[in-house]
């Protein structure tokens, strides 16, 4: 497991033996053989030991309550598992509980901002540390860029991909992934939310991962569009896009723990490949994205490897417009590789455009030959992006990490106006740059202090 810089003390674990139903739920953390359920569908075994384990490979249907993940557990049989509104899934920490819905099969988590969905850690209130399971993995028959049907990683045995565009894996809607990131081996961690080859039939939206031991979000190629992301207090990268991804996204915010960052791997708002080996294979990686709000650790204490806003490289295409970077310590908008920086300089094929961008140094950033860091900058300036020296000066009303933030403009601030949605389809028109204008999308159903909330 990769060694972090963190502030979280761990407590021990209390083992028990599970029973059925009219419990006191704490009883079942990290402990219990279902004893007295293994009878019946496998829906009636879950709802009767409310432990999810093994394969599902039938429909199953869950009533509101609380559920014990124990182990790898796959959605597999062309399968729909369903959760209703204000379900709570417990991840167990010893057997390091994930769930897999493999390609063809689907997972229905459709909460309520009244009634979200939560999928959280085995430990107690005031123990849970990142890390404490594994999270969830989406998998869909959408293109990839591998010349071979891939494996998605993390240990898990379960491939991804196809030629299936608009490939259906299911809803989530009104969901909570925390403390999520286990590693199955060493290097080796689960995102909060993994999608690898997730098509345009499946709907993302209201999903909030928080304290994740790797990525909050990696999309894996695939053509999934999503709305209103949160991420909170991620140790590597709070979106990450590789393998040909192509799909659209709006509304999304990204909020780094100043002590709080993956001691290896280096931790940005967003990182970006076309692939791993730096080709130029199709289809090309392009998230198209706007009205992102991407907040960094905006403080000279904070941990070392809190790194760019920004990170575009090994030849990926992007667009990304209307959106404010803020607070990252060493860059805002940064791009590498001859491929990256050719196909946002010179052959517009990647957009960057109105946005406010802020960072600690290098507000824009190229390692290539084919355009400097001031070309960049140029070039940025003239289709509608502005600099600012300071974060102060984006005007939000509480941005930076807390257990109460507000990303809301304060009256005349530049984020209010300046959006321009000129040439994108599939994208709701706002004046506002950044994810938030007037209306606070997160709440309600959002939690900024889930290491002590009692579930």
């Amino acid at each position: 497991m990769k060694k972090l810089l963190l502030a979280f003390a761990v407590l021990p674990i209390a083992f028990s033996s599970c029973v059925k139903v009219d419990i006191d739920d704490s009883t079942h953390n990290n402990g219990g053989n279902g004893g007295g359920c293994s009878s019946g569908s496998k829906q009636e075994q879950i709802i009767c030991s409310r432990i999810i384990t093994g394969q599902i490979a039938d429909n199953v249907t869950l009533p509101k309550g609380k559920y014990f993940l124990k182990g790898y557990v796959y959605v597999t049989n062309r399968a729909t598992l369903t959760l209703s509104p204000g379900t709570v899934i417990v991840g167990d920490t010893v057997l390091k509980g994930a769930l897999i819905v493999e390609r063809n099969s689907r997972l229905y988590a459709e909460g309520t901002a009244a009634e979200p969905i939560v999928f959280t850690s085995g430990r107690a209130a005031g123990s849970r540390v990142p890390g404490d399971w594994g999270g969830i993995i989406l998998l869909g028959n959408a293109p990839t860029n591998h010349a071979t049907t891939p494996t998605i990683e993390g240990g898990v045995n379960a491939q991804y991909g196809g030629n299936i565009a608009n490939d259906n894996s299911g809803v989530l809607k009104y969901v909570r992934i925390e403390f999520a990131g286990i590693a199955s081996d060493p290097g080796s961690e689960i995102n909060g939310l993994t999608l690898g080859g997730v098509g345009s039939g499946t709907t993302i939206e209201n999903v909030q991962v928080s304290f994740g031991n790797d990525d909050s979000f990696e999309f894996f190629g695939g053509t999934v569009n999503a709305k209103n992301l949160v991420a909170l207090a991620t140790a590597d990268d709070d979106f990450d896009f590789d393998n040909g991804y192509n799909g659209r996204i709006q509304f999304a915010v990204s909020v780094r723990k100043p002590d709080f960052v993956d001691g290896g791997d280096a931790g940005n708002g967003i990182e970006c490949d076309n692939n791993a080996g730096s080709t130029t294979a199709a289809p090309r990686t392009r998230p198209q994205l706007s009205n992102f709000t991407i907040i960094g650790p905006n403080s000279g204490t904070a941990a070392a490897n809190h790194n760019y806003s920004n990170r575009w490289r090994r030849a990926t295409q992007f667009v990304l417009r209307n959106s404010i970077l803020m607070g990252h310590p060493d860059a805002g908008f940064s791009m590498e590789t001859d491929e990256t920086v050719g196909d946002y300089f010179v052959n517009n094929i990647s957009e960057f455009k109105n946005n406010l961008v802020h960072a600690g140094a290098n507000p824009y950033r190229s390692t290539s030959a084919v355009a400097t860091s001031a070309q960049i900058k140029a070039k940025a300036e003239s289709e509608g992006c502005v600099t600012y020296a300071t974060a102060e000066e984006i005007n939000l009303e509480n941005p930076f990490y807390s257990t109460n933030p507000n990303f809301l403009p304060k009256a005349g601030s530049p984020a209010l106006a300046g959006a321009d949605f000129t040439g994108m389809t599939g994208f709701t028109a706002t004046t506002h740059v950044g994810a938030f204008g007037n209306t606070n999308w997160i709440s309600g159903w959002t939690n900024w202090d889930p290491q002590n909330t009692v579930y």
